[in-house]
């Protein structure tokens, strides 16, 4: 028989979930409306608590799924936020997870039970406890892997057009590219296959759809970096 650890104290753990998501247009955050005190009703990021026979990993998709009705997006743990007080209820630790959905394409799976609504990144509502700082945290941590890792590519769909690429990245580095500019670099990586079909949806002419050739992306993405800003000037 195991026994406990005598003299110990023992503590709540709990998941938080950061979900970004893309419309073609803008960087968004997912909220919901906390369903329980303390702060009942206020804005909330998706998180609960771990059961024993779960790991993180299996918690903060459980979360995830029971929140929003979201499942198999791409997931990735953050952070640990510990302090004493963070919670005024009871001592709990909460492991930060950070998600990247394209939104129109889980737009119909998520739940409406727990009031989720999308929200602008620069405009997001008063978050409870130290939510905001998880955000912070998430975005930051998304700069970094955007300079290094095809990870912007979860918040596309499978084909797109370079406007809405600028868009994505000018979301992420909270800047502004000249669109000549960026097209131009974009298509010198020689990473991204023109289709044959336009989007006509923002003007007659249209813009032609894209897709990313993974293959030559993980063999060469620095390719990629020639003009993505040097992250460590737009932390914020």
């Amino acid at each position: 028989m195991i026994h406990k650890y005598k003299g110990e104290a023992h503590y709540l753990v709990a998941v938080d979930c950061i979900i970004f998501g893309f419309d073609g247009e803008t960087l968004k955050i997912l909220l919901i409306q906390r369903g329980f005190e303390p702060e009942r009703g206020k804005w909330s990021l998706m998180g609960g608590f771990v059961k024993p026979e779960e790991s993180l990993d299996e918690a903060a998709n459980r979360i995830l799924k029971k929140l929003t009705g979201l499942e198999g997006v791409y997931l990735e743990q953050l952070h640990a936020f510990g302090d004493p007080h963070r919670d005024p209820v009871e001592r709990t630790i909460s492991i930060a997870y950070f998600a990247l959905i394209d939104i129109h394409k889980y737009q119909k799976q998520i739940s409406e039970e727990y009031h989720a609504e999308w929200f602008p990144l620069n405009h997001i509502p008063e978050l409870i406890f130290d939510h905001m700082e998880m955000v912070k945290l998430a975005r930051r941590q998304l700069r970094y892997k955007a300079s290094l890792h095809p990870i912007l590519f979860e918040l596309l769909p499978p084909k797109f057009t370079i406007p809405q690429l600028q868009n994505l990245y000018e979301g992420i580095y909270d800047t502004t590219f000249d669109k000549r500019n960026f097209s131009r670099k974009v298509l010198s990586t020689g990473l991204l296959i023109k289709q044959p079909d336009k989007d006509k949806s923002n003007s007659k002419k249209g813009a032609f759809y894209y897709k990313l050739d993974r293959k030559k992306y993980r063999a060469n993405f620095q390719a990629f970096l020639r003009f993505v800003p040097n992250p460590d000037k737009l932390i914020v």
